[in-house]
């Protein structure tokens, strides 16, 4: 009989990438591929350690998996798995802990009878050997996750993932080219460019010390290539990054969608030093307006953390003002979580977790309103929209506009068949749940 495997994924698109690839390497050795909340012989799980909760998000899943199959062979994989094995190892239920560079050799490391062990295996070096292993998901979710970079030069203060990743390097462009026009051949619509830090895509291609591409390059090469139709949405980039020659070529093309994601981390320049971030706010000021000049339209996200060490009331506010005039269309909110060995735990003037929840909270209201306001602007625009595959609500079929807005069309026999196809529509109204209801164009 074939052995059962399910896989669970933690954090960034990056590791669901990563988990698809390691997931085909199981399916041809033919075990049996079932979902995570059902009985398995082997569990693995993907880890993150970019905060404190998703180490014990990390205990909690290990337990379901045990819940499920209290004799299952787990393996921990990831950032959380290569940063402290030790740790991982200690929780009840964990048999194999293997480290980065090790994770995409995990067939190797099973033991043929793969029983429960009194003293888990560890197989990880303290530092990765900065290899780069290709990764893309594929056919477990309407989009696929396509890595092109991994690893980082950055030392932002708050930041443990240079240190789980390694330095930054990057997928040849002839592979990234290829593995695009497979993807798309295989029926996919959208594909979502990743990376640790994707704008720094050019460095140490294959051994390479030298940068032999930029991102702009590889912008131009998808553009001028890939002739296969379907979309592609980029995941997040720094702003000091986001050359505007990229801008402008983004606003002309016929793949890539008009969506940004674009970390800021804190409205205040004295805040953003302490981070050690590689601008100020001005620079982010201006690649939001030069966005909105170039495509009025797009989506533009950001990321923003809260009760960093030293943020007083007044740096809060130089960042709640600063973004409630900001043209953007919404915020991923962190509260600021101390990680070890970064430089920020050295930082005096401690914000207390009262302080921080309500900063949150301020920040998740406006990113609300903004979302809400972005959204009434597309009221009865003609847009595209990506159904998804995976859908089961019977009353609506939902997807994503190329600029990013949640959308539902009223379910029926007839547009079944738009489940996993780009549909055009116009977008009629907000529903009470916040999600954009559509009327799709019939050709």
């Amino acid at each position: 009989m074939k052995k059962k495997v399910a896989f669970y994924t933690m954090g960034c698109k990056l590791n669901y990438a990563e988990t698809s690839t390691i997931a085909r390497k199981f399916s041809k050795l033919y075990y049996q591929h079932v979902p995570f909340k059902s009985y398995a012989d082997i569990y693995v799980i993907n880890s993150c350690s970019v905060t404190e909760n998703a180490e014990v998000e990390f205990r909690h899943i290990v337990r379901s998996a045990m819940n499920q199959n209290s004799q299952a062979f787990i393996i921990a994989i990831g950032c959380y798995a290569q940063l402290n094995p030790k740790k991982v190892s200690s929780i009840v239920g964990v048999d194999l802990v293997l480290g980065s560079d090790e994770k995409f050799k995990i067939i190797d490391y099973l033991d043929r009878e793969l029983l429960k062990k009194d003293h888990p295996k560890i197989i990880s070096n303290t530092k990765t050997k900065n290899v780069y292993f290709p990764s893309f998901s594929i056919g477990d979710r309407t989009r696929s996750f396509l890595k092109i970079q991994d690893g980082c030069d950055y030392k932002c203060s708050y930041c443990i993932i240079p240190i789980s990743r390694g330095a930054s390097r990057s997928e040849s462009m002839e592979n990234i080219l290829k593995n695009i026009r497979f993807i798309f051949q295989n029926g996919v619509k959208e594909i979502v460019l990743t990376g640790i830090n994707i704008g720094d895509y050019g460095k140490k291609i294959y051994g390479e010390n030298r940068r032999l591409y930029t991102f702009f390059d590889l912008i131009q090469a998808i553009e001028d290539q890939i002739k296969e139709k379907g979309r592609i949405r980029l995941s997040s980039i720094e702003p000091n990054l986001l050359k505007n020659e990229c801008i402008e070529f983004l606003s002309k093309s016929k793949h890539f969608v008009p969506h940004f994601h674009i970390p800021l981390q804190s409205g205040s320049n004295d805040i953003l030093k302490k981070m050690q971030r590689r601008y100020r706010r001005e620079l982010y000021q201006e690649k939001v307006k030069k966005i909105r000049f170039f495509i009025p339209d797009a989506y533009i996200g950001s990321d923003v953390i809260v009760g960093f060490p030293g943020e007083t009331h007044k740096h809060f506010l130089e960042t709640y003002h600063f973004l409630k005039k900001l043209e953007i269309s919404s915020l991923h909110i962190f509260t600021y979580s101390p990680r070890p060995n970064t430089k920020s735990i050295t930082i005096q003037g401690h914000v207390s977790q009262k302080i921080q929840w309500k900063r949150n909270q301020i920040l998740r209201n406006l990113s609300n309103k903004k979302y809400r306001f972005f959204c009434e602007r597309q009221i009865h625009t003609k847009k595209t929209v990506l159904f998804e595959n995976n859908s089961t609500n019977q009353e609506y079929l939902y997807g994503y506009t190329e600029n990013y807005i949640r959308t539902k069309i009223p379910f029926n026999s007839y547009n079944l068949l738009y489940r996993n196809t780009l549909q055009d529509v116009i977008i009629t109204k907000i529903d009470k749940d916040g999600i954009m209801i559509a009327e799709p164009i019939h050709k």
